[in-house]
Formats: C-alpha cells, sequence, structure tokens
C-alpha cells in the first residue's frame, strides 16, 4: 500500500486529485500538506498544517512513495511579486528537494501549456524553471503535466480564462496536430492521468495537454 503527499488539494486540478486518491484502493494513506485545514474527514487521510515560509520544519513529515505537487496562485492574489515569485517557483522547488533527499520515488508535478525557462512572462518562465530544477533532481520517477487552459468550477472567477476556454472550445474541432495540446482539458482529466503515470511504466518526463488525455485513459 502507497502513502501519497499532495500539495494543492484546494486547487482546481488538487480538490479533483483528493477525490480520485481516497477512492484508490492503492494508497493507504493520503498526507495533505495544507495551510488552513480542510473540512473532510476520511481515515485514509492525515492533515499536516504546513508552514510553507519553513518547509525544512516539515521534512520528517515529506515522506511517502508519491508526491504530488498542484500549487500555484495569480497575481490577484499574490500582487506582490516577491510572494509570486516564491510559490510559483521557490517553494515547488523547495517541497522536491526534500523529496528527493527523503527517497521519494515519484514526483508529479502540475505545469502549463509553453512552460519557458527563458520566456518573458513570469508565469511561464517561473513554470519552466520549476522543470529544469526537477529534471536535475533524477526522480526514479518525474512527470510534468502540461495541461491546456483547464476547465471546472473555480472558488473564484477569472473572466479572462472563460473568454480563452470558450474561444477555443469552439475551435478544437480545426485544432489538428500540433494544435491539438491547446484544446481545452478538464482538470479532472488532469487528476486521473496524475495517478495513471504512477501506475504506468512510461519512460517519459514531458506531458503535453493531448497526451495527458491520451494516458488518463490508461
Amino acid at each position: 500500500m502507497r502513502v501519497a503527499l499532495l500539495f494543492g488539494s484546494s486547487g482546481l486540478v488538487g480538490g479533483h486529485l483528493l477525490n480520485q486518491l481516497i477512492k484508490d484502493n492503492n494508497y493507504s494513506k493520503i498526507k495533505l500538506f495544507v495551510r488552513l485545514a480542510p473540512e473532510i474527514s476520511d481515515p485514509k487521510i492525515e492533515i499536516i498544517k504546513t508552514d510553507f515560509n519553513n518547509l525544512q520544519n516539515h521534512k520528517e513529515d515529506i515522506m511517502g512513495d508519491d508526491c504530488f505537487v498542484c500549487i500555484g496562485t495569480t497575481k490577484q492574489n499574490s500582487p506582490d511579486r516577491d510572494e509570486y515569485r516564491r510559490v510559483e517557483l521557490e517553494v515547488p522547488k523547495e517541497i522536491a528537494k526534500i523529496a528527493k533527499s527523503n527517497l521519494v520515488n515519484s514526483f508529479i508535478f502540475v505545469s502549463t501549456l509553453y512552460a519557458n525557462p527563458k520566456s518573458s512572462g513570469d508565469y511561464v518562465r517561473f513554470k519552466g524553471l520549476v522543470e529544469e530544477a526537477l529534471k536535475r533532481l533524477n526522480f526514479p520517477k518525474l512527470a510534468i503535466m502540461r495541461p491546456s487552459f483547464l476547465m471546472g468550477d473555480r472558488k473564484e472567477k477569472r473572466a479572462s480564462e472563460k473568454i480563452g476556454i470558450f474561444v477555443f472550445k469552439l475551435l478544437s474541432p480545426l485544432l489538428l496536430g500540433l494544435l491539438k495540446k491547446i484544446k481545452p482539458i478538464h482538470s479532472e482529466i488532469v487528476a486521473r492521468a496524475m495517478i495513471a503515470v504512477v501506475k504506468s511504466d512510461i519512460q517519459k518526463i514531458i506531458f503535453e495537454s493531448n497526451e495527458i488525455v491520451k494516458i488518463s485513459k490508461n
């Protein structure tokens, strides 16, 4: 029986991932690393109230088989540039370093479409920088998910994203070949793929959005 470590369970993908891990009989324990204790009760769940400014204090907690990282923020929620950088870049890197030192076998990270460490945009650059840092750690299994526009019921409303999803859903039948990866994808599918990739023998690291859909069906 496996132990899952989950960061970002309150988010769009993380919420679905938590529900799927609870139902998955391969997992006997799910460690939730959270700032505030969620209103959820299940015998498999261990809630760890986490100081994300001092993750080394939780080194003894970040032990298990598979680490799933879905954390992230927006500039609206983190208008301070240093805080935005810390959440998007420094926190995932620190989690990964601790997990690696504790011999965690699998590390599954939700990145983004077109992640690029040399991009001029903070969001895709930070995701790209995290990806590069993860590759250098040489986990036995590393999977980086690059979903396109995420569909699902968000707690917060993002008008520009809703417009983008609407437009791309209309255009989806025309998005063929290399353009398949920009089709909107449901957050539940991403969560399902994150678990499927842990169970698979696929020796692949980067999964674009259309590839996420394929592996979610395994």
